[in-house]
């Protein structure tokens, strides 16, 4: 049975539909991904799983539960929203031991602390914790019920770059404890990094689901190598090459597209023409081409 399972769910605000007959599961031990632009109804979708809402019509069921059960939900699954109802000078420990209250089969506080790095923030105040600091406490506290599921909504909005990337390996480490994860998410880097599969959501409907590489082959197998020549080449040196499908140039530097074991052509001519080589960068298609294709919508930046 997988772990989360929804069918035809659909849920309308007055005259905006904002999740239209969505459906996907979730095996154990994943980290699922819902990716999508602002506004795409990935958060409605996931508070339909997590008994916020509840749909209008369609089927949700998490660990074998009704969402609407959610007294028993909530000893078994462990969520992490958009933003904190965190009261602004609650202290870290504080609010570690008050949310374990709330279980019949809490975690180890201290030990939970220790493993996200909070021993140190205990004392602090909520107010003063940096954007990384008050993630890894949203962490804790999604995980402090021992939950067997833990839903993370745009965990990494707003961190800097090396506070994302912290993040991150806090949400493999989760995984790693046995917890599935579903992670919301507008980032193309960090669905590829993290997520064994991905949905798609765009205007409320699933437009695609696989893994990130299946989703970035669908939409191209071409890769292109970049690179300054040392010395002028005439072109069908490489356009003859039947791994070459596409030779630009863009001032000094030569762009090559094509597909299967396109380095290894180009760099075997250049040798025996005694080109060298600089600056040389191989480029191949990824998340953000695959989502650029499917939604036609620009992709968010991670820096």
């Amino acid at each position: 049975m997988p772990v989360i399972e929804i069918v035809g769910v659909h849920k309308r605000y007055g005259a905006k539909v904002a999740v239209d007959d969505v459906s996907f599961s979730v095996e154990s031990g994943e980290i699922f991904g819902i990716l999508g632009p602002n506004g795409a109804g990935k958060t409605t979708t996931v508070e339909c799983i997590d008994g916020l809402r509840t749909p209008d019509r369609g089927t949700v069921r998490v660990l074998g539960l009704d969402p609407r059960d959610r007294a028993e939900l909530r000893q078994r699954v462990g969520v992490q929203l958009q933003s904190s109802g965190l009261p602004e000078r609650i202290k870290v420990s504080e609010a570690l031991e008050l949310y374990a209250s709330f279980y019949r089969q809490p975690a180890d506080v201290r030990a939970l602390a220790a493993d996200l790095q909070l021993t140190g923030l205990a004392g602090r105040r909520y107010c003063t914790l940096s954007g990384g600091e008050k993630q890894r406490l949203s962490i804790a506290l999604a995980l402090v019920g021992s939950p067997r599921v833990a839903i993370l909504d745009e965990l990494t909005t707003g961190l800097d770059p090396q506070a994302r990337r912290d993040t991150w390996r806090l949400i493999e480490q989760v995984r790693d404890r046995g917890v599935t994860v579903l992670l919301v998410t507008h980032f193309m880097e960090e669905a590829e990094r993290l997520c064994d599969r991905v949905a798609v959501i765009d205007a409320g409907r699933v437009v695609a689901l696989d893994t990130p590489a299946g989703l970035v082959a669908r939409v191209s197998t071409e890769q292109r190598i970049r690179f300054r020549p040392s010395v002028p080449m005439a072109d069908h040196l490489l356009t003859d090459l039947p791994e070459v499908t596409d030779l630009a140039r863009r001032g000094p530097q030569l762009v090559v597209t094509g597909t299967g074991n396109l380095l290894h052509a180009v760099t075997s001519v250049l040798a025996r023409n005694q080109v060298v080589a600089a600056d040389l960068r191989v480029e191949q298609a990824n998340l953000d081409d695959a989502f650029v294709a499917l939604t036609g919508h620009p992709t968010a930046t991670t820096t």
